[in-house]
């Protein structure tokens, strides 16, 4: 036999074997809560041996691709029991789990080890997540649990003060920030102006804030994205939970539709503040009240569908002068359908209103503004193998704008109908995103979005001079509205401008070692939408307006870099993280600008720029009676507006001046103690540095009168920001078998009484003629106390 034929003849016997070692077979699947058999998200599916694994996608689904062969896994998810289990994978075959809640620590203790090590080589950073375990447990304002209260102890995340809406992130502005329940848009997250968020946390199952190294699938901001996914209701068993506090109830209601196939889940919740107004004597109301709402249904292993909703509304009066209501609403239809074992999709169909009404009853008429859209999105995920997966998709939404619509309330109020031009636009995008391993220490994501924006036609468009809306006296030295030279027409079809933006998306991850890695991200990121606010914090009069001729999309670079470790057994986290980003035609107000009611808003803004550049640190203990977090930031955030033309003076003489929601030093240490099964205690302590303001720096006398001159813009500072709040959780039968369980919840916000300035004003004492400043404080030292049950 000669050498030549014994090499075929080896091929023949062997190359088979080879292959067949070599063969890979895919185990997929979802894992659900036994005991409501609600899908859980993020739950980690892990091979040690094999130093892999992967996690459930929004909706409970898992794929994993391996070669051939018998292996050990651990499925880990925090609060619940770990399962391990040995698995032959000689062909594909699907596996559903259903958890339980774990009640002792060592089980916690088992899960976090993998779930580390995990987390640390995957190239995502900049996300923090949040259980609603945890964020119940925290204590905030008059006994209401929150969750955008709660995420701003997170570092990187402010807001510009107590009774402010919104939250800040990394020195961005409030409309910066994407905020999606259920995949839906919410356009305001407040009530009460900023003293409650609109998200009831016994509604809520999991959420999400990405501040940087954000993915393809998402756009249209530039600050960050809160993704928050609610419940899916009990499909086992009929189940009741709520809570009853000083100012506001809630109760909460779900339960099979078709038992283990389908589920509903209702969920109301109202404040009462307000009934107890005339004990003095104030003729007055302030209340707010909001649903959610989910229908899902299993049609087969393939196949299921969602849907969701939310309606939410303020409601405001003031004696006989005015009425004043907005909120969301929201609705969602999404079907799941799973094309193979390696290919999930998800459709989704939403509608996102946000509205804004105002009777003024002594001027007898009705306002009404606000922003509203269909969205059409289908999202695709690709597990292509253990080690590369992708995904892609495309997003469609139909915007339309009222700035507002004037209607008389009688025939003799001798006010005459008006409505503000309406707008339009077409957003789309189209994204592809990568999660590659390299290699067992190193891992990269990577994707792009190409975004278009479309601003439709509208009945009237001023035109101006040379295009420019804003012209500048030299002589005065100041910006002034342009004269309008004519008016364009269009129909609704017609397109006025077109935007399109590529934004590429990085992320990477280097294993150090077992317990640390380095990773750095960069995103561009495009929005389209503007907030029309100058004031440091939005108000429910401030209207959304789309990017047009006139005003230029924005458009963030951000580049950041940390270290992540694990220590003494991963019962400690440390995450650190620097950023930079910039942000171009952020939109700035000219001197005097007047947002309200304004048909021409390209008159009194300009296209400016802006920067923030800072540290994080996070530092967590995971495990033990004691648990919590420290969280620092050091940062910076500017904002610039120089002339257009060398003669022009620009915004603050062109210079760089400290946006409102700067705060050089924020901190933020949280903690939990577990006394016993009965008693928990909790405590916040959160310091900021003052937020940036401007105050007058002299007078002068015309004509009699005393005119104020003010600094540059923002020069200034309130005082520093400062507070801890307490709380404690009493459980009187943690043991109990009955169906009804109750717990108390005693707080205190503010415990030691701080006066923390919400603003400064100046004014003359008319009694001694002096000007002085005086300090209005929102709250001082506030009690609460609140029973929470279920059943």
């Amino acid at each position: 036999m000669t050498s030549k034929l014994r090499v075929h003849l080896w091929l023949m016997l062997c190359l088979p074997i080879y292959i067949t070692a070599q063969e890979k077979f895919t185990l997929s699947g979802k894992i659900t809560d036994a005991l409501s058999n609600e899908t859980l998200i993020g739950v980690n599916i892990i091979f040690p041996e094999l130093q892999t694994g992967t996690i459930t996608n929004e909706y409970g689904f898992y794929s994993i691709t391996l070669s051939e062969g018998i292996y050990k896994f651990q499925i880990s998810y925090l609060g619940f029991n770990s399962i391990s289990e040995t698995i032959t994978m000689d062909k594909n075959k699907t596996l559903n789990f259903k958890l339980t809640e774990s009640t002792e620590s060592l089980d916690e203790i088992v899960i976090t080890e993998n779930v580390e090590k995990l987390n640390i080589r995957k190239p995502q950073m900049s996300v923090n997540s949040l259980s609603i375990n945890t964020i119940k447990q925290m204590p905030v304002i008059l006994g209401e649990v929150d969750i955008l209260k709660s995420i701003t102890l997170l570092p990187g995340v402010s807001n510009a003060g107590e009774g402010s809406s919104g939250f800040n992130v990394r020195g961005g502005a409030v409309d910066q920030n994407l905020i999606l329940l259920d995949e839906a848009t919410i356009f305001n997250s407040s009530h009460l102006f900023g003293l409650f968020s609109v998200f009831n946390p016994d509604a809520i199952k999991d959420l999400k804030l990405y501040k940087g190294g954000i993915p393809a699938k998402y756009g249209g901001r530039v600050s960050s994205v809160l993704d928050i996914y609610q419940k899916e209701g009990n499909s086992n068993k009929f189940h009741m939970n709520g809570g009853i506090g000083i100012v506001s109830s809630r109760l909460l209601a779900e339960g099979p539709i078709v038992k283990e196939k389908g589920s509903f889940l209702f969920g109301g919740r109202s404040s009462y503040a307000h009934l107890f107004f005339p004990l003095f004597d104030l003729d007055s109301k302030a209340y707010f009240y909001d649903l959610n709402t989910k229908i899902s249904l299993n049609i087969n292993k393939n196949n299921n569908i969602y849907l969701s909703g939310y309606f939410g509304r303020d409601v405001f009066q003031i004696s006989d002068s005015f009425d004043n209501s907005y909120g969301n609403t929201v609705l969602n239809f999404r079907w799941n359908h799973l094309y193979s074992d390696k290919l999930f999709s998800n459709m989704s169909l939403i509608y996102s209103d946000y509205y804004y009404g105002l009777t003024l009853k002594f001027v007898e008429f009705d306002w009404i503004s606000g922003i509203r859209n269909f969205n059409l999105k289908y999202d695709l995920k690709h597990y292509i193998s253990s080690n590369f997966k992708l995904e892609y998709g495309l997003n469609s939404l139909y915007l339309t704008f009222n700035p507002g619509e004037i209607h008389p309330t009688t025939e003799t109020s001798g006010i005459n109908p008006y409505d503000l031009i309406k707008k339009y636009a077409f957003e789309n995008a189209l994204y592809i995103d990568a999660e590659h391993q390299i290699s067992s220490k190193f891992a990269i994501s990577y994707g792009v979005r190409l975004s278009s924006f479309d601003r439709l036609g509208q009945t009237e468009l001023n035109i101006y001079e040379n295009d420019e809306p804003v012209s500048f006296n030299e002589e005065l030295q100041v910006y002034e509205k342009a004269e309008v030279i004519g008016v364009d027409t269009f129909h609704r079809s017609d397109v006025i401008e077109s935007f399109v933006n590529v934004e590429p998306r990085l992320a990477l991850a280097y294993q150090l070692n077992d317990n640390s890695s380095i990773k750095a991200s960069y995103n561009r990121m495009s929005q389209y939408l503007h907030l029309l606010s100058n004031t440091s914090s939005p108000t429910p009069l401030d209207v959304w307006a789309p990017s047009g001729k006139y005003i230029k999309p924005q458009l963030l670079d951000q580049v950041a870099l940390g270290y992540f470790k694990t220590f003494k057994d991963n019962r400690y986290t440390l995450e650190v993280e620097t950023f930079y980003k910039d942000i171009k035609n952020r939109i700035d107000y000219i001197d005097g600008a007047n947002l309200i009611a304004n048909d021409a808003i390209e008159q009194v803004i300009l296209n400016g720029k802006a920067r923030a550049y800072g540290l994080e640190v996070l530092l967590k203990k995971n495990e033990g009676q004691l648990t919590g977090w420290i969280a620092y930031t050091l940062s910076k955030s500017e904002q610039q507006t120089p002339g257009r033309t060398a003669s022009e003076t620009g915004i603050n003489n062109g210079n760089w001046y400290n946006t409102p929601y700067d705060k050089t030093h924020d901190i933020s240490i949280t903690s939990s103690y577990e006394l016993n099964k009965k008693w928990s205690l909790s405590s916040n302590f959160i310091f900021q540095t003052g937020q940036p303001t401007t105050f007058p720096n002299g007078q002068y006398e015309y004509n009699g009168i005393s005119i104020p001159n003010y600094e540059a813009r923002n020069t200034s500072r309130l005082p520093n920001y400062h507070r801890l709040d307490l709380s404690v959780n009493y459980n009187p039968n943690p043991n109990s078998t009955k169906r009804w369980k109750g717990e108390w919840v005693f707080g205190v916000y503010n415990i030691y009484n701080r006066k923390n300035a919400a603003s400064i004003a100046f004014k003359e004492n008319r009694d001694t003629g002096v000007n002085e400043a005086s300090r209005l404080s929102l709250f001082g030292i506030i009690p609460s106390i609140s029973y929470n049950f279920k059943f």
